[in-house]
């Protein structure tokens, strides 16, 4: 059942005390406590049986002399199954203590407490992961079972082996995504067409904007207009006919002399008149 077991869901092991997660190291065996991060492989477990396999390093969790804890290879000698209750972890079969944690990293110690529980990122414990994952196996044994009296002619009509038919048979089994992404489809189309209606709202507004913009500003040059003509109106109506009439004989440049006696006369004329 090794397909059924790297399909199962991974999940990241939280300690309850120190809020960090517990990480593999790439280039050796050695565990870390690291801050949590779900994009990391090598932080993601996942339980085998009784083991649990880090899915970066595809090694799993094990109890190496009397307090040191590291990854090695699966099935390798150390202690690499797990009893898993009430979020507390311990070697299977030994009296060695719990997975604690602590500053200087992982050891296993008989206190218990908030530093040897361990949770996934949801706050639920790694055993409920654990009691998840038997469910699961136990209902594909089940189906397993079921199909052992056509599983023969199945393999040799298809021409693979009972482990890949087994595989194939859980992964037909998983559930369907289909109504998610429908729901996530329609969703989409609706805020799309949410989306070009608020458009349109706002390009209707700022045209009815600019118009009422262009009509105020014609208003206002009409009325600078008409009040320039009504300012320019009392200078026309002025007429020069109300100053007093000049003779009609009288020349430009003429310098006239009125008498005492009402006489009018011209000293250009006069001077003319000497002249000759």
């Amino acid at each position: 059942y090794a397909g059924f077991f790297a399909d199962t869901e991974a999940f990241l092991m939280k300690n309850a005390k120190v809020k960090l997660c517990l990480q593999a190291s790439p280039m050796n065996g050695n565990l870390l406590l690291e801050d949590c991060n779900p994009e990391s492989d090598f932080q993601d477990w996942s339980w085998q049986g009784d083991s649990l396999m880090n899915h970066g390093t595809q090694s799993c969790l094990s109890a190496v002399g009397a307090n040191r804890v590291q990854t090695s290879l699966c099935g390798s000698a150390g202690y690499t199954s797990w009893d898993c209750s009430n979020s507390l972890l311990s070697p299977l079969g030994s009296s060695q203590g719990y997975l604690v944690a602590n500053r200087k990293g992982l050891t296993l110690s008989n206190v218990g407490g908030l530093k040897a529980q361990w949770q996934d990122v949801a706050d639920r414990s790694v055993c409920e992961e654990k009691a998840e994952q038997d469910r699961y196996f136990s209902a594909a044994l089940a189906s397993t079972h079921v199909y052992d009296h056509t599983a023969g002619n199945a393999t040799l009509a298809l021409g693979m082996d009972q482990e890949e038919l087994e595989e194939l048979l859980w992964f037909f089994r998983r559930e369907d995504p289909s109504t998610w992404n429908y729901s996530i489809l329609a969703l989409s189309f609706v805020a799309m067409i949410l989306g070009l209606l608020l458009l349109a709202i706002n390009i209707v507004r700022n045209r009815k904007r600019k118009i009422h913009m262009y009509r105020e500003a014609v208003r206002s040059a009409q009325e600078a207009e008409l009040e320039a003509k009504q300012a320019l109106m009392p200078v026309q109506e002025y007429s020069p006919a109300e100053e007093e009439p000049v003779p009609q004989d009288q020349r430009s440049g003429e310098v006239v002399v009125q008498w005492k006696d009402g006489t009018v006369t011209s000293l250009h004329t006069e001077r003319s008149e000497d002249a000759i």
